[in-house]
Parts: C-alpha cells; sequence; structure tokens
C-alpha cells in the first residue's frame, strides 16, 4: 500500500506491540470488533476519521476496517501522532494514515484534505477540524452524518447548529455518559498529571497547582492533583461550577489573585486566552504553565514568544522564556495537550468507553440515516446503558436488578403502591 504519509514504516513493529497491548484493556471495542467481523454492519461505507493517533485510536480504526469500512485516518493534533502506531496501521493493518508527529500548520491541513476527499460517507472528529474543512471546502455531498469526541467540537458543532451552517447530522459522543464522566474525568486527570510529570520530574507534592476550568476534565485534573498532595486553586466564570469546586473542597479564586501564588497552571476551559499577558507579568518565578483543552490557544503563547527576552528548549517538552523582569516562565508541550504532546493521552480502559461509543455512534447513523436531521444529537440512553453493562461484565462485576414489585411502585403516583 502507498497511500499513506506517516514517519518510517520500520517503527511498524514496534507500533504493533503498542497496538496490542492497548487491545488487551479494551473489552469492549474487542467484543464489538468481534461482532462487526461477522455482521460487516459497514459493508461499502468509506469513514474518514480525524482523531489522536494512538494505539487506543488504532484499535478504533481496526475494528471498523475489520466491520467492512474503508477506513483513513488524519491526526487532530501536531503533537498527539504516535509515528510508531501511525506506521503499524499501514504496514499490518492496511489503513492508510497521514500523520507524522510535530508537523506544521499546513500539512497539517493536508492531512485533513487527503481524508476528507475520499468522499466519506461517515466521519470522526475530535475538536472539530475536519468537519469544519468538510464544510469550509463543500465535500459533503456524500456525507451521511459524523461523530465528534469532544467538548471543544460539540461547542463548535453546536453553534453551527444555531446558525443553520451544519450540512449534516452530528453525534455527539462526547456528551454520552460513559464518555464525559470517565474519559473527561479520569483519563484527563490522570494523563494530564502523566504529561505534566513526564516533561519536567517535579514533585507535585505541597505545590499550589491552578485548575482553569471545573467541567468535568478540569474535576479530573484537579482530583489527581490533590490526591498527588498538592493544594489545589480553581479558576472559573461559571458560578455554578465555581460553587461546586467550594463545595468539594477546593479553594476558588479569580485568575488574576491564582497567578500571583501558584506554582503550576493548567487550562481546561475550551476557551482562548484564558492565561494571558497580564497574567505573564505575576507569576511567580519558575511557574509551569500546561495545558488539557483541545486546542492551543487557552494559553497566549503567541503573545509569551512575544514578550519574552530570551527563550530556550531546557527539556524535552519544556521550554523556558525570561521575562523583562527577568522572571522565568516554563512552557508544556508548546502550550498544545500536554497529555498527549508529552505523554500517550488516555489510558486504554477509559477509551473502550469512548470507542465503544464511536463505533456505534458510526452504527446508529448509518441505520437511522433517513431519520436525522441535520442537528447535534446524543446517543440514546440505552446504548449508553448497554456499554456501561458490557465494561461491568469485562470487569467480572455483576449488580442487582429492579424486581417486577420495585419496577411498578417507581412507576406510580401512588403514595406506597
Amino acid at each position: 500500500m502507498d497511500d499513506f504519509k506517516i514517519k518510517n514504516i520500520s517503527l511498524a513493529e514496534q507500533g504493533k506491540e503498542k497496538i496490542e497491548w492497548a487491545s488487551s484493556r479494551m473489552k469492549v471495542l474487542s467484543l464489538l470488533r468481534e461482532m462487526g467481523k461477522k455482521e460487516k454492519p459497514f459493508n461499502g461505507i468509506t469513514i474518514a476519521a480525524c482523531l489522536h493517533v494512538t494505539s487506543e485510536t488504532a484499535n478504533l480504526m481496526i475494528a471498523l476496517k475489520e466491520s467492512g469500512a474503508g477506513v483513513y485516518l488524519a491526526p487532530s493534533n501536531p503533537l498527539s501522532t504516535q509515528d510508531d502506531v501511525a506506521a503499524a496501521l499501514v504496514k499490518f493493518y492496511e489503513i492508510p494514515v497521514f500523520a507524522i508527529r510535530g508537523e506544521n500548520r499546513q500539512s497539517y491541513y493536508e492531512n485533513l484534505r487527503e481524508v476528507a476527499s475520499r468522499k466519506p460517507h461517515i466521519t470522526l472528529d475530535d475538536g472539530g477540524d475536519l468537519t469544519a474543512y468538510i464544510h469550509e471546502n463543500g465535500l459533503f455531498e456524500e456525507i451521511l452524518g459524523g461523530t465528534e469526541e469532544t467538548t471543544t467540537g460539540v461547542i463548535r458543532f453546536r453553534a453551527m447548529e444555531r446558525d443553520k451552517a451544519l450540512k449534516y447530522p452530528i453525534i455527539a459522543v462526547n456528551d454520552s455518559r460513559t464518555k464525559y464522566l470517565f474519559d473527561n474525568r479520569y483519563g484527563t486527570g490522570q494523563s494530564t498529571i502523566d504529561g505534566i510529570l513526564r516533561a519536567t520530574n517535579i514533585l507535585i507534592a505541597g505545590l499550589r497547582f491552578v485548575v482553569a476550568g471545573y467541567g468535568w476534565c478540569g474535576r479530573g485534573i484537579a482530583m489527581r492533583a490533590r490526591g498527588m498532595g498538592a493544594n489545589v486553586i480553581i479558576t472559573e466564570v461559571d458560578p455554578i461550577r465555581a460553587l461546586e469546586a467550594r463545595m468539594d473542597g477546593f479553594e476558588v479564586l479569580p485568575m488574576e489573585e491564582a497567578a500571583k501564588i501558584g506554582d503550576i497552571f493548567v487550562t481546561a476551559t475550551g476557551c482562548k486566552n484564558v492565561i494571558d499577558e497580564k497574567h505573564f507579568y505575576l507569576f511567580k518565578n519558575g511557574a509551569i504553565l500546561a495545558n488539557s483543552g483541545h486546542f492551543d490557544v487557552e494559553i497566549n503563547v503567541r503573545k509569551i514568544r512575544e514578550i519574552a527576552v530570551s527563550q530556550r528548549k531546557i527539556r524535552d517538552n519544556v521550554e523556558e522564556f525570561i521575562l523583562e523582569n527577568g522572571k522565568k516562565i516554563y512552557l508544556l508541550a508548546e502550550g498544545r495537550l500536554v497529555n498527549l504532546g508529552a505523554a500517550e493521552g488516555h489510558p486504554p480502559e477509559v477509551m473502550d468507553l469512548s470507542f465503544a461509543n464511536q463505533y456505534l455512534a458510526a452504527k446508529f447513523i448509518l441505520e437511522n440515516r433517513k431519520k436525522l436531521e441535520n442537528r447535534v444529537y446524543v446517543l440514546p440512553p440505552e446504548i449508553d446503558e448497554e456499554i456501561a453493562k458490557l465494561k461491568l461484565k469485562s470487569l467480572g462485576i455483576t449488580i442487582d436488578e429492579l424486581s417486577d414489585e420495585q419496577i411498578r411502585y417507581l412507576r406510580s403516583w401512588r403514595e406506597g403502591t
């Protein structure tokens, strides 16, 4: 197969081992893959995916291909590609991949063009770049629908729906409970700490750890930072989330106040310039900045490069900036997703749930294509619950069931019946 763009095919054996290890931890997706081999639900269907090219994503691509789909994969972040995994997908599974770690912006969009031009019937997206590219270039005539993996992308597509700009239905995979309660919270929490530690090798215990945003990702990061012994501070713009953070035992401050005392800062908001020029001059000497939001806009990296009097790479994934006041600031993973830029992303156990949602969302689009409008949908709760049941079964966990009497009681409005 010569229809691909990767770094080095000789990395394939190492990538295959990673894929197989992840597969052993992704029991639900493995079950869907085995069912798909027999039933071939995606026969004749082309799927274009813009996802982080990791060993977990590889297992989703393999499951879709073995279920009959023609699959094309581009990255959803220039720093998240695992080059050995990309090579393995090409060599051993004959899946066209267009991704090289560290690509520039032009090359990144060339990858999107490659997969978008294959006349896909279904798109799988993480952050919305592929779907936006298809809309901007009018390439949606064959498309039945698409999916979106993350909060940032869902925000974009709901805005497109409000503006009546959405040209095909989108399943908001991110809004499934078996996605955001686990991937966003436990996955982001663990992998963000992992990325920070791999990049810096610092001791987190005793530090003031500032988390911008208390959505499900922010909750997970705050939880894991506290578990490592940090004194956690939350910054928020939503009064309810701020109150919840306080009730959960965290200190809540405006960013301008937190900037003066924090040691580590992690953004997880989905918004722009959450850490901006006015904050840079307030930081303590040696402050560490990291981002766990999808796009590299949460920290104003352009401005810090502009105002710094000197800068250098001091470790892998760590840049040192010296400001004119003499203070040093350290930026991790270029301000991109620290959990993927400096580590390997979410563990396979949580991506098992997320990618089971992706697989079943694609199948849902196919089975309901005549009913779906150009809107953002959430998967039906029964699919969500079925994924949870399968995960529990894979873990050897059984739970109680309601008796007929209990079901009648819960459905009745009469007291005591």
